[in-house]
């Protein structure tokens, strides 16, 4: 035998292997009792569950599917809302130590603690025990930020205008009316003769398809004294003395908004 050379193994693949070994886990013994096979029995298991999660989410979208708005329109004002798990980031903007000047505070400044002692948890909590109880510190901050989150996002919830909100987002449906060009109003509405129009165009938008704060001229039901009446003393949302023209021009922009009924 040469240096460098060892003794050589030669297998023989036609020969069958009588014996197996079989698929036990290794004993830890510093787990005991909670040892199994990663494969198939762990990996079974996660499959399991995961097409549970899986069917169920399916079924709940087929059941409740998500609500869709009407098409973008720039004309027209929007509330965003977000989604729900950050309603509580939503409601936090509301306060004044979070908004205006304090904005950074509100989106840096809190959320950043948050994020921060979320990721230094490991390194801040080196304890090996496992049960709530025995940990206090970190369990009473668990439970305080979700306290916080779930408050926040109830507030949300019960404070916002879910009325107006389905106003904004829904679709708009298309009123025929024909126009009467030729009208004073109309020229006065455009800006061709006058300017007292502009602070109606304000609310109720040039297309005259309105706003957030004023409704829609297209195919209204007032007749000329009612739209006149409400330029000189208001209604609802509007106060009275908005429109800064003549009365003469009042009354011809009142004669052409109640001339924009709906196509029969």
């Amino acid at each position: 035998m040469h240096r460098g050379k060892g003794m050589k193994f030669v297998g023989d693949s036609r020969i069958k292997a009588n014996h197996r070994m079989p698929n036990v886990p290794k004993d830890y013994s510093e787990y005991p009792g909670k040892t199994e096979a990663f494969w198939p029995n762990f990996l079974l298991k996660e499959w399991m569950v995961g097409a549970v999660f899986l069917i169920a989410y399916l079924i709940l979208t087929v059941a409740h599917p998500s609500p869709l708005e009407g098409p973008a329109d720039p004309t027209r004002a929007y509330i965003p809302l977000p989604d729900w798990y950050f309603l509580f980031l939503y409601q936090l903007l509301k306060y004044t130590y979070a908004s205006g000047p304090y904005n950074v505070i509100g989106t840096v400044v809190i959320p950043g603690l948050a994020f921060g002692a979320l990721l230094l948890m490991p390194f801040l909590d080196k304890s090996p025990e496992r049960r709530p109880s025995k940990r206090p510190l970190p369990t009473a901050f668990m439970l305080l930020t979700l306290a916080a989150m779930f408050y926040l996002t109830w507030e949300a919830v019960a404070n916002h205008d879910w009325e107006a909100q389905k106003a904004m987002g829904a679709i708009q449906t298309e009123v025929k009316v024909t126009i009467d060009e030729s009208l004073p109003g109309y020229k006065i509405w455009t800006g061709e003769t006058s300017d007292a129009a502009q602070s109606c165009i304000g609310c109720h938008a040039a297309d005259l398809k309105g706003g957030p704060a004023a409704p829609k001229l297209l195919g209204n039901t007032l007749t000329a004294e009612e739209v006149e009446d409400i330029i000189h003393n208001g209604r609802g949302k509007m106060p009275p003395g908005v429109f800064k023209g003549t009365d003469e021009e009042a009354k011809q922009i009142a004669e052409f908004v109640a001339s924009l009924k709906e196509d029969k």
